[in-house]
């Protein structure tokens, strides 16, 4: 058993405590909010502790494992303290807004011996786990294409919903940093280390926001292989997304994780099961169809929200016990976090750019976003 608390009252969260509470292997123990009250009446909901200081909640309760829910641009400093005072970490994706904020979170799980981990539960949808297998198995060849589209919509009560929405200091960034770092975490998963990226971005129809709602990028990534980015809050009422990888064999597998309308934590749900839309591997043409039956009948099941959630934490936990890396690591959340950055400073310099990259120092414009 792991105790286990989270830091951060806000819609999220509550998707994160019902995981906790439902793991067999988690003693859900205790949250954290800056503001006690707020704290006081998440705790009450779960019947946990409520706590307005992260250390004093870690070390009075003996914490194992913490979740962060904060606002992206504000991952780094609960994370710092709660490493130190003795927990391992899962943040919410993305790991966090910026490459230097990743890098010290990264250097802190080092420093203090603690597993740092981001949350990236569409790796666990079982369509996804097939098309990963079916790759690694060499069913396709080598990857060859990687495509991501995600055409979703987000009016404006959703930015009014929360203050920290739509602005660079309080949000990190906007489609690419909230809603799309699942898409890519998985295009990154399955096609492997990314060479150089071309990328643009705008804001097309949302003048009340600071932030970009829709982005494009050409990726080439180091095994000689080609992707094409597609990212949009833009378009109504919310279509779908899909991520499909296309092998040098001219075979193909796909996943449409997301369809009608987006799902947004603690405003709505998952309307339609996730599902592969694509399957061209010669001789399982006709597994298609079993596969969308399959996971349609596991989506009526479960609760879609927290199950994947729920799923990754045990994989965590099991890696803690066994004592090794879990499957997403902070490396592999700070991969995403590199790709969105990559998009911005490409924008601002007009111009391709190579990986790996650092993080910059001392320019004043948030990593290539106010460039």
């Amino acid at each position: 058993m792991y105790k286990t608390g989270i830091i951060g009252c806000g819609k999220v969260a509550h998707l994160h405590a019902k995981a906790l509470q439902n793991a067999p292997q988690s003693e859900f123990t205790a949250v954290f909010s800056r503001t006690l009250d707020k704290a006081k009446s998440f705790a009450a909901t779960y019947g946990v502790k409520a706590y307005n200081n992260i250390t004093e909640m870690v070390e009075k309760e003996k914490l194992d494992l913490v979740m962060v829910c904060t606002p992206h641009p504000n991952h780094l400093e609960p994370t710092l303290e709660a490493m130190a005072a003795g927990a391992h970490v899962i943040v919410e994706k993305p790991l966090a807004s910026t490459l230097a904020d990743c890098d010290v979170m990264i250097a802190a799980s080092k420093k203090y011996g603690k597993k740092l981990g981001v949350i990236s539960q569409r790796r666990f949808y079982e369509s996804v786990q097939r098309a990963k297998k079916a790759i690694e198995d060499g069913k396709i060849g080598k990857p060859a294409l990687g495509t991501v589209t995600m055409l979703g919509w987000r009016d404006e009560n959703y930015y009014k919903s929360d203050p920290w929405r739509g602005s660079w200091e309080h949000e990190g960034g906007g489609v690419m940093v909230n809603q799309a770092p699942h898409q890519l975490d998985v295009l990154l998963w399955l096609m492997g280390e990314v060479d150089e990226v071309y990328g643009t971005w705008a804001n097309l129809n949302h003048p009340y926001i600071e932030v970009e709602d829709t982005a494009l990028a050409i990726v080439k990534f180091k095994n000689g292989g080609l992707g094409n980015i597609l990212l949009t809050n833009s378009t109504k009422p919310g279509i779908h997304g899909k991520i499909h990888v296309h092998g040098s064999n001219g075979a193909s597998v796909g996943i449409q994780p997301e369809a009608g309308a987006m799902f947004i934590a603690g405003m709505s749900g998952i309307s339609e099961p996730p599902k592969n839309d694509l399957w061209t591997i010669p001789g399982e043409e006709h597994l298609l169809a079993e596969f969308i039956k399959e996971d349609t009948a596991i989506f009526h099941k479960i609760d879609p929200t927290v199950h994947y959630i729920q799923l990754q934490i045990e994989e965590f936990m099991d890696a803690l016990a066994q004592g090794r890396e879990p499957l997403v690591t902070g490396e592999e959340g700070r991969r995403t976090v590199e790709l969105f950055t990559a998009i911005y400073r490409s924008t601002r310099d007009n111009k391709p750019v190579k990986f790996p990259l650092k993080a910059e120092e001392g320019r004043g414009d948030m990593d290539g976003r106010l460039g």
